[in-house]
């Protein structure tokens, strides 16, 4: 077993080849985190690069990520505590606003950020400004990704900036937002930090925005 048949077996969407590879991988000595970063991030990488070329689309990145989180599902119980990523990346909590129910492009987003590394933790759809500052507060967030698909609901993205405001977070949040009538202009209205128009390019944004904080 080599650590490319599992970058393989992401890209191509298969989570049964993916699972039995991990296992093989572990049986042959590969070390959890070397498998993360070495298979399944590079391979969620190529699945993004594909998507921006429109050689993917929805469905193909949706068996991506099933077969990353089966073999990432093996992994994680495995990772010592030296070996945890924590330290590294900022925790992620993304949700969809209040109000709104749609749930597939903020569950892509949410595939793509674990498979370039990040912990992600996913409030779902409909979700309350004070419920995000909340899960910002116990998971010791450093970013907050909102999502909305309606024009009637992304109105209240500025509602949650303005909570965690309240909450004196929001020095201490890099918060991006995105969904299909959200725009850069009004990202930058709100006072969000960022923008994404797709899943794809969330990553690269997000990594964007971190580096330049660090700077």
């Amino acid at each position: 077993m080599e650590l490319r048949d599992l970058e393989a077996a992401v890209i191509e969407g298969n989570a049964r080849k993916a699972e039995a590879l991990t296992r093989e991988g572990l049986a042959a000595g590969f070390p959890p985190l070397t498998m993360i970063n070495q298979a399944l991030v590079p391979g969620m990488h190529e699945v993004g690069e594909r998507f921006k070329r429109e050689e993917y689309y929805v469905p193909e990145m949706l068996l991506a990520a099933r077969a990353m989180r089966t073999a990432l599902g093996i992994l994680k119980p495995l990772l010592a505590v030296s070996e945890s990523r924590a330290g590294e990346r900022p925790r992620v909590v993304i949700g969809t606003v209040q109000g709104d129910l749609h749930d597939i492009g903020k569950n892509l987003v949410a595939m793509m950020l674990e498979g370039a590394g990040y912990e992600v933790f996913d409030l779902g759809a409909n979700v309350s400004p004070e419920r995000f500052v909340e899960a910002v507060v116990e998971r010791e967030a450093g970013v907050l990704a909102l999502s909305a698909l309606l024009t009637t609901t992304m109105t209240n993205m500025p509602a949650v900036i303005e909570a965690l405001r309240a909450a004196n977070l929001r020095d201490r949040v890099v918060v991006v937002v995105g969904g299909a009538p959200v725009t850069d202009r009004y990202a930058r209205q709100i006072g969000a930090d960022g923008f994404a128009s797709d899943a794809a390019t969330a990553v690269d944004i997000l990594e964007g925005l971190l580096t330049a904080r660090v700077a």
